[in-house]
């Protein structure tokens, strides 16, 4: 009987603590969406607050747009319909939290310095906050669960391996040709460190993994996959409009860019949308 009362005792704190760390996952969610509609707000009305010049201008443009049109509103959805039980719209919190992050790194490491450095920073490390609390508190047996057996799992992983290590190849084989052969990659020697460097440590590792942990049945495989896929397809649409963007600003070499981004988005968006499908309704 002490032994029982001990052990709840100990539980009940733990729950209240879960539900805590919960509510300030979210809040610090809404601050993120809030200074995400500042940032992006004044890049796209006021784009001289950037000091990059050519194609990089044109980058933060897209990335502006896509931010405030689609990562913002999709954030602010997922936060109200995940504060009504929508396991589906969790899923979308989480990932548009690491598109955040992603995003944001960009900004942080690679924009000439301006007025928002002090932004970029709080929407880097924010976002990481929020998902560590949040993930932190989630059962990931309880949400592989709510997937239904008719998920096509094998087609999802195997969309997830072929962009990891189709990015993994493209980014090591420009670095060997750069350090063994000398030959420039194309987007400069900069740059390229910046990007792949972002996708080698941001975006490979859990394509690769999260794959493998759906194929396994992994329960964090279900957790990883919707999040992964749904960021990385939120952030080739931010290629295929800046892509867009400079080629209607003249740049060479970026028109070619659109189709391939834009198929890649296209795809993205239906591995998503059959990885979410896939959630048992109605949500919890």
């Amino acid at each position: 009987m002490q032994g029982t009362l001990i052990r709840d005792a100990i539980a009940a704190p733990a729950s209240g603590d879960r539900v805590s760390v919960g509510l300030i996952a979210r809040r610090i969610s809404w601050l993120v969406a809030l200074l995400m509609v500042v940032q992006a707000g004044v890049g796209v009305v006021a784009p001289s607050v950037y000091r990059d010049t050519g194609w990089v201008t044109a980058a933060w443009y897209g990335n502006d747009l896509v931010s405030l049109l689609v990562a913002v509103p999709l954030l602010i959805w997922a936060l109200v319909a995940a504060g009504r039980g929508s396991l589906r719209a969790e899923l979308v919190w989480y990932a548009m939290l690491g598109y955040a992050v992603y995003n944001y790194a960009y900004y942080l490491f690679g924009a000439a310095l301006n007025a928002f450095f002090p932004l970029y920073a709080a929407l880097f490390v924010l976002p990481v906050f929020a998902l560590v609390l949040a993930l932190g508190s989630v059962d990931a047996g309880a949400i592989a669960g709510r997937f239904t057996d008719g998920m096509p799992r094998r087609w999802i992983a195997g969309y997830m391996l072929f962009t990891g290590i189709g990015l993994a190849i493209a980014w090591t084989a420009q670095w060997a040709a750069y350090v063994f052969a000398g030959t420039m990659p194309s987007i400069g020697v900069e740059p390229f460190q910046l990007v792949a460097a972002m996708d080698l440590t941001f975006m490979i590792p859990w394509f690769v993994v999260g794959a493998i942990l759906l194929l396994r049945r992994n329960p964090w495989g279900f957790l990883v996959t919707p999040i992964i896929i749904l960021k990385g397809a939120t952030y080739t649409l931010v290629l295929t409009t800046s892509s867009t963007v400079a080629a209607l600003r003249g740049i060479e070499g970026t028109i070619e860019q659109i189709p391939i981004w834009a198929a890649w988005t296209a795809i993205g968006l239906l591995a998503a949308w059959a990885t979410l499908r896939s959630v048992r309704t109605p949500d919890r």
